[in-house]
């Protein structure tokens, strides 16, 4: 018997975005909208979750239309580590700063592939310090420590 799926990796990342699309819009709905001049707390998460809610539909019903490959191995450790350098730059980022916190949550998420080599890992570490040094801190003017008190600074 076949499935009423045909492309199962574009059907349940439709399904992801549909729901938290749905899920900021409902959210959102506490908030006041505002108008498009002069936006409330719900604008941005209601417009943006409406979109996003509206891609995953396009997702899923390509995924009902579009034959494709079924969806491969979970790879668990990799999942793990993505997240564990999130959570690790939220933490080192009040202590420790901008720099070192960038440099972590790079470093971590890229041992997760497969293709990780130190070298290029490295200089994309770097790269991003400095661009968010220069883009955060620089241009938008943001109150981050670019190295923080656990460093002695």
């Amino acid at each position: 018997m076949a499935s009423l799926i045909r492309h199962p990796k574009d059907f349940w990342t439709g399904i992801i975005f549909v729901c938290f699309g749905l899920a900021a819009v409902y959210i959102g709905q506490d908030y006041q909208m505002g108008t498009a001049g002069r936006m409330g707390p719900a604008y941005f998460p209601t417009i943006l979750g409406t979109l996003l809610a509206l891609i995953g539909a396009a997702a899923v019903i390509r995924g009902l239309i579009r034959p494709g490959e079924a969806i491969g191995k979970f790879h668990l450790k990799n999942l793990a580590l993505v997240l564990a350098a999130v959570i690790l730059f939220g933490v080192l980022m009040r202590g420790a700063g901008l720099v070192p916190a960038v440099l972590a949550v790079v470093l971590v998420s890229a041992y997760a592939s497969p293709k990780f080599s130190w070298g290029p890992t490295l200089l994309i570490a770097a790269g991003l310090a400095v661009f968010s040094v220069l883009v955060f801190v620089k241009l938008l003017g943001l109150p981050l420590p670019i190295l923080g008190p656990w460093l002695g600074f």
